[in-house]
């Protein structure tokens, strides 16, 4: 058994190992991270609404983010995944104009996707990072989906240039459900697509919204045949693994590397609503600013 020097020494293990136990616990819903640790080109998130939704974006260093939200609230420089019931204010408490930054906030004409400063990114909440090339026991091990995938990441230099194309040329149009903060993260650090309707939502985020009821719905002829009220969770905890996992966009086969270049036609095709704005010009002196304070 390890003698301590004194008290002191003994409570600060202590106080590690706690620290050490609660992110290993809270790695089954997110992966909690402090701001030292993220890098550019990373996919981070914060939760919004007491656990509720989460908002994502791309990390692209000098403390900014990039990330996509719904057009009329880009002024304020947060997203809203929820209905649009749960107000901007309420929902982040950051203010419309951000005093430490002049460019966060920007954003294209008729432009959903913005850049922010990392504190107006999280307002109130914690920093979470979404993990990529996870195992799938790890995957279905997550209890909460829109954290993590199976799909590998490309190169921090290749991700940081989609945020940066896509915050000069937009994302098409926001949708809860079909072209989403999340989607926009993913295609940031993948640059895949999909393709086709499942009618379940392409984000984790959006597949686990629809995931609970539907496993509940699907798995109801099986309920006739469960042993009891444990026998029902263990059959729709088993179905609601199983529609999270066919919806991940490293497993789906629906999904389709898409070049910047071509990401306009093809949103057109994916989302029929979406539509990106042609703005094919050079890129703004903000945006030009950025991306030379980047290199």
């Amino acid at each position: 058994m390890k003698e301590w020097k004194n008290g002191e020494e003994q409570g600060e293990w202590e106080c590690a190992r706690e620290r050490k136990t609660e992110r290993s616990e809270m790695g089954l819903l997110s992966n909690k991270v402090e701001r030292a640790e993220i890098k550019p080109g990373d996919h981070i998130y914060t939760w919004r609404a007491v656990y509720t939704y989460a908002h994502h974006g791309i990390y692209v260093g000098g403390n900014k983010v990039v990330h996509f939200t719904r057009k009329k609230d880009t002024s304020r420089a947060i997203d809203s995944f929820d209905s649009s019931s749960i107000s901007s204010s309420s929902s982040s408490g950051v203010p419309a104009v951000c005093p430490t930054f002049p460019d966060c906030g920007f954003h294209q004409p008729n432009s959903g996707v913005v850049l922010s400063c990392l504190d107006c990114f999280l307002g109130n909440g914690s920093l979470y990072s979404f993990e990529y090339g996870v195992p799938t026991s790890v995957f279905l091990a997550k209890v909460r989906g829109g954290t993590c995938t199976i799909a590998e990441s490309d190169s921090p230099d290749t991700v940081i240039n989609r945020a940066m194309h896509l915050l000069r040329n937009g994302f098409g149009n926001y949708d809860v459900f079909e072209n989403n903060c999340e989607d926009f993260a993913l295609y940031c650090k993948t640059g895949l697509l999909s393709l086709e309707e499942l009618g379940s939502g392409r984000s984790g985020q959006a597949s686990s919204l629809f995931g609970v009821p539907l496993s509940a719905l699907l798995s109801m002829p099986f309920k006739l045949l469960a042993a009891g009220p444990v026998g029902m969770a263990t059959v729709t905890a088993g179905m609601y693994c199983a529609n999270r996992y066919i919806t991940d966009i490293g497993v789906r086969k629906d999904v389709v590397k898409v070049s910047m270049e071509d990401l306009a036609s093809n949103i057109s095709v994916r989302h029929s609503r979406g539509t990106i704005t042609e703005n094919s010009s050079d890129a703004t002196t903000n945006a030009a600013s950025i991306e030379e304070e980047k290199r």
